[in-house]
């Protein structure tokens, strides 16, 4: 696979992690509000942590199981992360993604998101691409929507997060609906 490129929005630069964004990765995922309300990010988030996740994207991506991009403005630096997990035999992808409290209602994560989708359908040839998050984080389903993603059902307590069952709202966008948002 050819090396991970950078997509540019007009605010953000969604790059490759780099093992000197990893103090900014632990302080901003780091906080307990974003690991509240995300599957996959510890807290507390220990040192070694962030060296260690970003110590994996090359693979990930060499592999063709993850595209997971740093979050980027010219103004803040590393402000969050947005990535694609890959299934590519079946064109499809689950998108996910974090901001960091500071950043919050700035429209970076549905920026990212949607120049993420992009990417999906245009770059790597993907069908579908899904999304879901926890129902009792509404602000992420309007991220979704904003991305042009529609509402699919809700996977009643098909998590578990810190000892508690957790519904998901699920959300996805196919290739054809992509194409006709851009006509």
């Amino acid at each position: 696979m050819t090396p991970q490129p950078i997509l540019r929005t007009t605010r953000l630069a969604l790059r490759p992690f780099e093992s000197t964004d990893a103090a900014t990765v632990q302080r901003l995922a780091g906080e307990r509000e974003i690991a509240d309300t995300t599957l996959t990010v510890p807290h507390p988030y220990l040192d070694g942590m962030a060296e260690g996740w970003i110590g994996t994207h090359r693979e990930l991506w060499e592999k063709q199981g993850h595209a997971i991009f740093a979050v980027t403005s010219e103004s803040d630096g590393v402000v969050g992360a947005v990535g694609l997990h890959l299934h590519l035999a079946h064109r499809r992808a689950e998108l996910g993604y974090w901001i960091g409290r500071p950043f919050w209602n700035r429209g970076y994560a549905t920026e990212a998101a949607r120049t993420l989708i992009a990417f999906g359908f245009e770059t790597l040839g993907l069908n579908r691409i899904n999304a879901s998050h926890l129902t009792r984080n509404p602000a992420s389903g309007r991220v979704m929507i904003k991305a042009g993603m529609t509402f699919e059902g809700i996977l009643r307590q098909h998590v578990v997060k810190w000892g508690h069952p957790e519904d998901l709202a699920e959300y996805a966008i196919l290739c054809e609906e992509y194409d006709d948002t851009r006509r």
